[in-house]
């Protein structure tokens, strides 16, 4: 299952930005993305450990939508006991590098720092 467009707009993108929400919308693509990229090949318990917090029903989730967008790639080996691997797509390490600056941005913004309170009103 690939993630759907907007319900007004379908098949249609205002910019460039809300096609890669499409694909890495929400908190664990980003990490899932990282972890991947940390070593060509993954399997489900490793990237488990690399990602905490992340329950095993939404990772399988996220990689089978990852999948199908074309970004994860998944290898089963014919094995006993089985074994399956992850890695990225030329299209996933593509949008590594594409957030990359975003992550350069990240480690330089102080830690804790919010928005600051709008002014009171009288």
């Amino acid at each position: 299952m690939t993630t759907l467009n907007r319900p007004d707009t379908p098949d249609a993108h205002i910019c460039g930005i809300d096609t890669v929400m499409e694909v890495i919308g929400g908190k664990w693509k980003v990490l899932i993305l990282w972890a991947l990229e940390t070593q060509p090949r993954r399997r489900f318990g490793e990237l488990r450990r690399l990602v905490p917090g992340i329950t095993e029903k939404v990772l399988a989730s996220h990689l089978r939508e990852m999948e199908a967008d074309g970004i994860v790639r998944r290898v089963a080996y014919d094995e006993v006991p089985p074994r399956v691997e992850y890695s990225l797509t030329e299209d996933g390490a593509r949008l590594n590098d594409a957030l990359e600056p975003l992550a350069v941005w990240g480690r330089g913004r102080p830690a804790g720092r919010r928005a600051p309170s709008p002014p009171p009103t009288a």
